[in-house]
């Protein structure tokens, strides 16, 4: 047993929010702040460390930081994503940290707006699924081309009543999948425990 399923069978899932008895695992949050002000990327690129600016290829610089593990792009707008944390929390902690490094290189910045934008998740529902059949009886919301990629994509956008919420869930045979789009930790909850009682009805039946 591994210390991720240790740690799963000693905290029990709470079924009120969680009937499946799965809670996806966050992989990736994508946030935004404005920092404010103007920026020199150049000056930036030259005097921070872990930092690189190539202009032909990309219009910010790409910063990292080892605590938390994340990847900043930093525009000369004062625009900045974060992305790569594994929580809402570390993500703005991580924001805050490279304002700050923004900060000591001699800029006005500040911390305005921080939201957001995408929470990635995965789970494993455990049994394999006949894809063919959830795409032909939920073809509205599903589009499976197996010659051009490997997975089902399901779409949910506006089904669940969650506004504004586009999620989108990739569905693949062995019964694992990775959820995206969200901006809540909740509506990515949500998503799965709406699919999952789908998941049941196409479960693979393997015949003796």
């Amino acid at each position: 047993m591994s210390d991720q399923d240790f740690e799963a069978s000693s905290n029990p899932v709470d079924r009120t929010n969680h009937p499946s008895g799965i809670v996806p695992t966050l992989q990736n949050i994508v946030s935004t702040v404005n920092l404010d002000c103007k920026l020199d990327l150049k000056a930036i690129a030259l005097q921070a460390r872990n930092a690189e600016y190539n202009p032909k290829r990309f219009a910010a610089v790409i910063m990292r930081i080892r605590e938390p593990k994340t990847t900043a792009l930093i525009f000369a707008s004062g625009r900045m994503v974060c992305t790569g944390a594994k929580t809402e929390d570390s993500s703005k902690l991580a924001a805050r940290k490279y304002a700050r490094i923004i900060q000591k290189l001699g800029f006005q910045a500040k911390f305005k707006d921080f939201k957001i934008q995408n929470i990635v998740a995965s789970c494993d529902v455990k049994f394999p699924i006949r894809l063919e059949g959830l795409a032909c009886y939920h073809h509205s919301f599903a589009s499976y081309e197996p010659e051009i990629f490997p997975g089902l994509i399901y779409r949910i956008r506006g089904k669940i009543g969650m506004k504004g919420a586009q999620i989108v869930l990739l569905i693949f045979v062995s019964g694992k999948m990775v959820i995206t789009g969200s901006k809540k930790r909740e509506d990515t909850h949500k998503a799965f425990e709406n699919i999952y009682p789908v998941l049941t009805q196409f479960q693979k039946k393997f015949t003796r």
